[in-house]
């Protein structure tokens, strides 16, 4: 279906928890340059496109915030417009961030949210905990002590005394290369920090088996440091793998309360109970759970207060998500001083349809500009937004095409028949069919994209009519069905080409594949009705 899309190999990472023996094998050698592992499938491997994608992604920050607890005395102005997000000023000097380390398709615009909240904040060494996918049989605490890692925007510089200084704090920590080589959740965080903390060292950690008693060990290791130098510690983990949509959101929001109840007990008692309740294809609830239990003992050891929930999302949300089989991306930002008092992360987008609501100006206008931001940062980074920002109108399981025309001319046309996606994920997914995957028509160039016009075609829901002689051109649209073949037309088709009625079942017939006046017998139609509009109504 997205043969085109995604040259990218973005896949939701089998999570595997290693257990196994301690090595230091290597941890006095001049070591070489950790090359990346996974560039070019995690993110892109082309540095310009690497700089744009996360540019992009600050851009489109956006968070969905909570005090943890609310401050006392503090008058809270709730968000008062009918968006589910919207801009937030930065948190002074977090301590920490939870992050999430999938393919950037999926999880990138998660990851930008938490590092946004640091990004105006100046750190001597940033300590990146990752957590074991690829070494079996690996337990313990790794710290990655010497040269640098690389990536596609260059080196970025191992804090080799502060690496040393965790090293010698407990004869449990060990440095071994082989289980950072190709580990991927410590890779896909350098990049942002490579962009907003220019020049800054880090010190790679990659945690085994979440023991609770070694992880807070680390944690108090930490916290000594962060006495000395001004540090951030990443903690990197993605959250529940592989349930529904709807059981994902479920699991989700317990783990990230959870996590900042700053209660590690309480953390892995949780995931135990999530784990054992029955929920289908549910194998893990945190992948990074010693990673996260790291960050929770050392906001516990320095009295943090400000445990605040960023954003939510999964990769059901996302443009090429299956909602059968999810996996699920939280940020949580800690700090000592505050930002600024919000509403909590909304960790569904979907709503039961009643009648269907209206769509305002500014939502049409919305959809628009997420059709267009789709297709152009797919075309010049290969990663593409997340559809949040809208009103509860665009979470409506809508169908609808989305029609692209260039000088007047048909460009690409595609659409989603189907009430089962909310209409800002359809929009977003046809948007980029239209432009890439119209078989009639060459992929869309980037050098095209200011010639291109679009239009939206929000569809209703389908209805059967006993025969053709129901269908009213102009009003309706039209699903033909016969013999197994089918084909639609929209509301705009027939006027715009001055067909009659019995001329537009002929062309529809033929679109099917079928003989031009196959429509006359055995044919099954529906119709429906479509809410049009384009970039030019709002020039």
């Amino acid at each position: 279906m997205f043969n085109r899309l995604f040259v990218l190999s973005l896949v939701l990472v089998v999570f595997g928890l290693g257990c196994g023996t301690k090595s230091d094998a290597g941890s006095n050698a001049r070591l070489e340059v950790r090359k990346a592992a996974v560039a070019g499938q995690f993110y892109p491997d082309d540095a310009e496109k690497l700089r744009l994608a996360i540019n992009n992604f600050m851009s489109n920050r956006s968070f969905l915030k909570q005090y943890w607890p609310i401050p006392s005395g503090k008058s809270i102005e709730y968000h008062n417009s009918h968006q589910d997000v919207f801009p937030l000023e930065i948190v002074d000097q977090p301590l920490a961030l939870i992050v999430p380390h999938a393919g950037y398709v999926y999880s990138g615009q998660i990851a930008a949210d938490a590092f946004g909240m640091a990004s105006k904040s100046k750190y001597d060494v940033i300590i990146v905990i990752g957590t074991n996918h690829t070494t079996a049989g690996f337990d313990g605490i790794s710290i990655y002590a010497k040269g640098a890692f690389e990536t596609p925007l260059g080196q970025v510089a191992i804090d080799e005394v502060i690496a040393e200084q965790i090293l010698d704090a407990d004869k449990e920590f060990t440095f071994n290369r082989e289980v950072h080589k190709r580990e991927h959740s410590i890779e896909v965080q350098l990049p942002f920090i490579q962009v907003l903390f220019p020049n800054t060292k880090i010190v790679p950690i990659v945690i085994g088996l979440p023991d609770l008693r070694r992880c807070q060990r680390l944690g108090k290791v930490l916290v000594n440091i962060a006495k000395q130098k001004r540090i951030l510690i990443v903690a990197s983990s993605d959250l529940s793998h592989y349930p529904n949509y709807e059981d994902a959101c479920k699991v989700d929001k317990g783990t990230m309360e959870s996590i900042v109840s700053l209660d590690g007990e309480k953390l892995q008692n949780t995931i135990q109970k999530q784990i054992h309740s029955g929920i289908a294809n549910l194998s893990t609830c945190a992948c990074g759970e010693g990673p996260i239990l790291t960050v929770m003992a050392a906001a516990n050891e320095l009295g943090i207060r400000f445990r605040d929930m960023v954003s939510y999302a999964n990769s059901g949300n996302c443009l090429i998500g299956d909602r059968n089989r999810v996996v699920g991306y939280g940020a949580i930002v800690m700090s000592k001083r505050e930002g600024v008092v919000c509403l909590p992360p909304k960790f569904t987008d979907q709503i039961e349809n009643q009648s269907m609501e209206e769509l305002e100006s500014t939502d049409k206008q919305a959809l628009l500009k997420f059709a267009r931001q789709c297709i152009t940062q797919y075309l010049t980074t290969q990663i593409t937004p997340l559809p949040r920002g809208f009103s509860t109108a665009a979470d409506q399981k809508l169908g609808a095409f989305v029609t692209l025309t260039k000088h007047g001319e048909l460009r690409g046309c595609i659409g989603h028949m189907s009430q089962d996606l909310p209409l800002k994920q359809v929009v977003g997914m046809m948007a980029l069919h239209a432009a890439l995957n119209d078989h009639r028509f060459s992929p869309v160039t980037a050098d095209e994209l200011k010639d291109i016009e679009i239009e939206i075609s929000v569809l209703t829901p389908t209805k059967p009519v006993k025969g053709y002689e129901d269908i009213v051109v102009g009003r309706d649209g039209v699903a033909l069905e016969k013999s197994g073949y089918s084909a639609v037309f929209l509301p705009q088709v027939a006027p715009e080409q001055g067909w009659t009625r019995d001329e537009m079942l002929e062309h529809l017939s033929m679109k099917a594949g079928l003989s031009r006046d196959a429509w006359r017998k055995g044919a099954k139609f529906s119709t429906f009705q479509a809410i049009v509009f384009n970039e030019g109504e709002f020039k």
